[in-house]
């Protein structure tokens, strides 16, 4: 039973934990009464979580259709939805853009400074509530074939997951800004390929203007039909 109980990583070693308890001599009465009340506490507190849990769920039924857009979202979950809808409320009027919503949340780069400014750009500070909700988040979707969790990993191979988490944050809030200022949307996926694609046809179109420059002409890219390579 006290095997059974671990928990991450620790579950792998179950068969190892099983044979290191069996018969062990350190594991008295004494003990087993002191771990007894230590389990009985942790049930207590799962107990009041359920009650506060179908709490949060009566006070947030007329979210409903916010709180199913947000889970949409690569590494979104019922919990960080209802804790993003509560902190930014179900209407987006109150911010202009999705950049003015990354704003409040400490998602966008520090930008009182004087003068040309040394070396990479700080984090603003912002909402911490709303900070926290897109750090779980993007470590998540960062773990996802999705075009957010290759963007997670383009930015974490070059400078660090703190980082990439801070600029997938930024990217969710401004998805999660434009999905609830739609009613009836939900996240469309643009594939783990997209910045794949979009690197390709970055090269196409310099290669033709460089052609066409040999030539003497001057190519001028129509991007209504392709804001990809804007």
């Amino acid at each position: 039973m006290l095997a059974q109980l671990a928990r991450a990583r620790a579950r792998r070693k179950i068969s190892e934990l099983e044979a290191a308890l069996e018969g062990a001599e350190f594991f008295t009465p004494r003990l087993a009464a002191l771990l007894a009340r230590m389990l009985a506490r942790i049930d207590q507190l799962n107990a009041s979580i359920g009650e506060l849990t179908a709490v949060v769920e009566t006070l947030l039924e007329p979210y409903e259709e916010q709180l199913q857009q947000a889970e949409s979202m690569p590494g979104w979950g019922r919990r960080s939805a209802q804790d993003a809808v509560a902190e930014t409320g179900a209407g987006m009027t109150r911010f202009r853009t999705g950049g003015h919503l990354a704003s409040r949340a400490g998602r966008t780069p520090l930008d009182n400074q004087s003068g040309s400014r040394s070396g990479r750009a700080k984090s603003k500070k912002g909402n911490r509530y709303l900070a926290a909700i897109t750090g779980e988040t993007a470590v998540a979707a960062g773990k996802t074939q999705t075009r957010e969790g290759a963007r997670y990993r383009r930015i974490a191979r070059r400078r660090g997951k703190p980082k990439a988490a801070v600029a997938l944050g930024n990217t969710q809030l401004k998805v999660y800004h434009a999905l609830l200022s739609s009613p009836g949307t939900r996240y469309q996926d643009l594939g783990v390929d997209y910045y794949d694609n979009r690197a390709s046809t970055r090269r196409q179109v310099r290669a033709l203007q460089k052609r066409a420059s040999e030539l003497g002409y001057t190519l001028v890219p129509d991007l209504t039909g392709c804001p990809e390579i804007a």
